[in-house]
């Protein structure tokens, strides 16, 4: 065995040991399939507060970046919550956080503690937050309170009676 071997092995050894025990927060949303005569896809925010109500982390702003002169940027208050708390002081598009509107349908975001919107999450009680606002529509805000860290994987649910549909926080420690 030469040396590029015997340094190589072991660190990749401890690279995928430490990917696989890596901490992890899965969302899952659901954008409702909605019958009305004009649908547009929501503007959605989902972010994370500690237990005094003050923002820790941006996870995911879905809106309209591809409008002429940033002209989508001006419908992100209509997520009043997100705004207030927020929206207003971040410049658009935050690199790693913002997104194209989805349509209708589940939809998947994976975050691992440690990396980027995640850089640390410290011991404590948090609430997941996710609102969503559409144009010609209605806004919905749901909360899903969890602590971290979690013993053992935990899936936590809530559910939207119209602009969100099932939205689930799924904690591997």
């Amino acid at each position: 065995m030469n040396i590029k071997q015997g340094v190589v092995a072991p660190l990749f050894l401890a690279a995928a040991t430490f990917s696989a025990a890596a901490s992890e927060l899965n969302v899952t949303v659901e954008i409702p399939k909605m019958s009305v005569a004009e649908y547009h896809k929501p503007y959605l925010a989902v972010w994370i507060e500690d237990s005094q109500n003050q923002v820790v982390s941006n996870l995911a702003v879905w809106y309209d970046e591809d409008m002429r002169n940033g002209e989508g940027e001006k419908w992100l208050k209509d997520m009043r919550q997100w705004w207030r708390r927020t929206g207003r002081t971040l410049t658009m598009p935050v690199d790693g956080v913002t997104g194209a509107t989805r349509g209708p349908g589940q939809h998947a975001l994976q975050f691992t503690l440690g990396q980027a919107p995640l850089q640390s999450l410290a011991a404590g009680d948090y609430q997941l937050r996710v609102e969503a606002a559409r144009e010609v529509g209605g806004r919905e805000l749901l909360n899903i309170p969890f602590s971290w860290p979690q013993q053992a994987a935990v899936t936590l649910k809530a559910s939207g009676n119209s602009e969100l549909g099932d939205i689930a926080l799924t904690i591997n420690p």
